[in-house]
């Protein structure tokens, strides 16, 4: 069989969780199932509004994200320098706060599905988003709200005096009103803008593809601007400048979102898919003790509940013997089915579409637990490596928080690379459309992210050689470089090369364990080395500290997590054979994409 280059995802555009998780493209969830997507009968009289808009709320994106990025992309060097803070409690304040922010997308999802819909949910998000950021610029602004100002005589000799409990309270509360609001606006806003478009046409289908390219362009585009523009003039000319900036540019955001109130297109929140995950397991649990009348797959394929598909998405999965428990979820009995067709009571039957999408859930679990550790070297280079390039010669290079910026350049020129020299050639060998599968390539973006941490370690220790031992200049900044190009493809590889799906379903979620664990062995290290008077290896001037051997922990446990990953990987790759509605054919589900294929 020849598999040909066209993929496609599978989501209701109006779950902002189904197509929060379908654009993360690890596994692709249909929500055909009457549970998990509902067209209610307001949908249809939007429909001749579909076509005449083209941008939904996506003008103010491009602000929104700027303000965002530009506000947090030097927040290491603001702790370290404005609150004067020391390194350990910065980087587990950064690492907790990050983790919490990539956790709350979940709850916002749910509270967008099941009580506010996608527009209020944006709108309660960025006003809070917008009341985080002043209150974060007034950290910067009134001398009242951060500690006074150190001298260079004070921070030779370790000697500033740090924030108060109420400063630190009031700092506490501004992260707080972001996380709120970016649980509101990550999972809300490509849904929204998705909603704005008529998707049973092919110009609304277009539109959605323009939508997306647009999209992740200028999301590119903002984190190289951040890196460079907002983060000089935050450590150049003013703090109170350049976090007023991203402010500012907040407000126009919202007020751009709101001017388009009267065109935009609202989808009524249709119940949240965690309520679909827990009716399969409700179900299966009150049907435990019946058998399935057939042990042969294809038969109870036929014969357990399996409605047609409702709404665009019309992917169907089928029926699998693994996890066979909870197949009975999908038994019917009688009286569980109304005259007209529809469940008359979703906590006693679940469809088999609803069924096999919880198994996918179940599925990604060791592949998720296994990104962990890699994102957790990721990590470091928002905390640990921004300490590293404050310590180094940064004449001929940019400040400490631009350095992300080698990362960025990396991932574009290596999904440019892959894209048009290596995919041509492996798709030859492997017969994947992609080149390589999800699974293959988070791999080697594994095997990157362990180098990285490696080529980190070497670099500390000569920089420390340099700062102690020996009176030579200090090392270049510059010499930071291999470190970040090496966690440059590791994100490449571990971010599908598609603009449309930039991660995997558990992506934040992914992010969110990093942290967590990279904070909860940032205060292992502090406390348990450095006994008998000696500095721990996070010590707060890392000179004096062994963060080189922190460096090499990580590799070490990447290399374990590796290790792990070969085993689970090939166990967890999913393939079923289904019909589209659509068309006479027949596609291929994996674990990051659908793929058409010639029977």
């Amino acid at each position: 069989m020849e598999v040909a280059k066209k993929t496609t995802t599978s989501s209701n555009p109006n779950n902002s969780y189904f197509m929060f998780c379908s654009m993360m493209k690890c596994f692709s969830f249909s929500s055909s199932s009457p549970s998990l997507a509902k067209k209610s009968d307001e949908d249809c009289h939007v429909d001749d509004v579909l076509s005449k808009t083209k941008h939904g709320d996506g003008r103010n994106e491009t602000f929104e994200r700027l303000a965002t990025f530009g506000l947090l992309a030097n927040f290491m060097v603001y702790l370290l320098k404005q609150f004067h803070l020391e390194q350990v409690f910065a980087t587990n304040i950064i690492n907790i706060w990050s983790g919490t922010t990539n956790f709350a997308p979940l709850f916002g999802a749910f509270i967008s599905d099941a009580y506010l819909g996608k527009f209020r949910t944006l709108a309660y998000a960025s006003l809070a988003s917008l009341m985080g950021m002043i209150l974060l610029t007034l950290t910067a602004v009134m001398s009242e709200l951060h500690p006074p100002t150190c001298t260079k005589h004070q921070e030779h000799d370790n000697q500033c005096i740090g924030p108060s409990t109420s400063q630190l309270g009031f700092l506490f509360v501004s992260l707080g009103f972001l996380t709120i609001g970016d649980g509101g606006i990550r999972p809300c806003s490509l849904p929204f803008g998705v909603d704005q478009f008529d998707q049973t046409t092919e110009d609304g289908r277009k539109g959605i593809n323009s939508f997306f390219n647009w999209y992740y362009i200028t999301f590119t585009v903002i984190i190289m601007i951040v890196l460079t523009l907002v983060v000089y003039i935050q450590d150049i000319i003013s703090w109170s400048v350049g976090l007023g900036i991203p402010t500012l540019l907040m407000v126009f955001s919202i007020l751009m979102f709101f001017v388009g109130t009267r065109v935009y297109v609202y989808v009524p929140p249709s119940g949240s898919v965690f309520s679909g995950i827990a009716q399969v397991f409700v179900s299966a649990y009150k049907k435990r003790r019946l058998q399935l009348p057939y042990d042969d797959i294809q038969v109870l394929n036929e014969i357990l509940y399996n409605p047609e598909s409702e709404g665009i998405a019309n992917t169907k999965l089928h029926l699998t013997n693994q996890y066979r428990i909870l197949n009975k979820a999908a038994m019917k009995n009688v009286g569980e089915i109304n005259e007209e067709g529809s469940v008359s009571n979703p906590w006693t039957l679940c469809s088999i579409q609803q069924v096999e999408e919880v198994k996918c859930l179940i599925r990604i679990i060791p592949i998720w637990a296994a990104g962990i550790i890699c994102f957790t070297s990721m990590s470091q280079q928002r905390t640990f490596t921004v300490s590293q390039a404050l310590k180094m010669d940064r004449h001929l290079g940019p400040p400490a928080s631009s350095l992300g910026v080698i990362s960025m350049l990396t991932i574009g020129l290596w999904v440019a690379f892959y894209d048009r020299l290596f995919v041509p050639a492996l798709r030859k060998m492997t017969k994947q459309g992609d080149g390589l599968t999800l699974l293959q390539r988070m791999g080697f973006g594994m095997v990157f992210s362990i180098l990285s941490m490696v080529a980190a370690g070497v670099v500390e220790k000569e920089r420390k050689l340099r700062a102690i031992i020996t009176i030579s200049e200090p090392l270049s900044v510059l010499w930071l470089a291999p470190q970040l190009i090496l966690m440059g493809l590791a994100e490449a590889f571990n971010f599908p090369e598609h603009m449309r799906s930039i991660g995997n379903s558990f992506f934040f979620c992914t992010l969110a364990g990093a942290d967590y664990f990279s904070s909860l062995m940032v205060i292992i290290i502090h406390n348990s080395t450095g006994k008998q008077g000696q500095p721990d290896w996070l010590y707060n001037d890392i000179n004096f500290g062994k963060l080189d051997y922190f460096y090499y922990l990580i590799a070490g446990l990447g290399v374990l997590n590796l290790i792990y990953f070969l085993v689970v990987a090939p166990g967890y790759r999913y393939k079923a054979t289904v019909p589209l509605q659509a068309e006479d054919t027949n596609i291929v589900i994996e674990l990051n994409s659908i793929k058409h294929v010639d029977p």
